[in-house]
């Protein structure tokens, strides 16, 4: 049996710790900053392989309803409604009502945003800092 190294045995005793209720949003470190729990948030949404489906779909064309993602990702809808949910929760498409069928539009200024914040936070640790 491969053991793990002593820092994902830390990892794993601090999210043993953590609340089961805790996520990005509502977990506040006393160093952590607003815009740190943003991007956060952010990243989170995009961390399901359905998510990032998804937004590729929705980058390929201007918007489209539920039903259409159903069709391209072959997922029950009640599994892509959600996957959406948490998607526009996170800002990183936008919702907008449209008679019986919502349309959901890729926010290509937050993923840009995402992009920013995520090459600064890499350029920050590899710079030695």
């Amino acid at each position: 049996m491969i053991e793990s190294p002593p820092v994902m045995d830390r990892r794993r005793a601090a999210d043993e710790r953590a609340p089961a209720n805790c996520t990005p949003a509502n977990c506040t470190p006393a160093n952590c900053t607003p815009d740190s729990r943003a991007v956060a948030v952010r990243l989170a949404a995009l961390s399901h392989p359905a998510r990032i489906e998804i937004l590729k779909h929705l980058s390929a064309s201007r918007s489209c309803c539920c039903r259409e993602v159903v069709e391209h990702l072959d997922l029950a809808q009640s599994t892509v409604s959600q996957h959406l949910k948490i998607l526009v929760e996170a800002g990183l498409i936008r919702f907008e009502p449209d008679r019986q069928r919502s349309r959901y539009e890729l926010d290509r200024a937050a993923l840009a945003d995402v992009s920013a914040s995520l090459a600064a936070l890499v350029d920050s640790c590899c710079s030695g800092r």
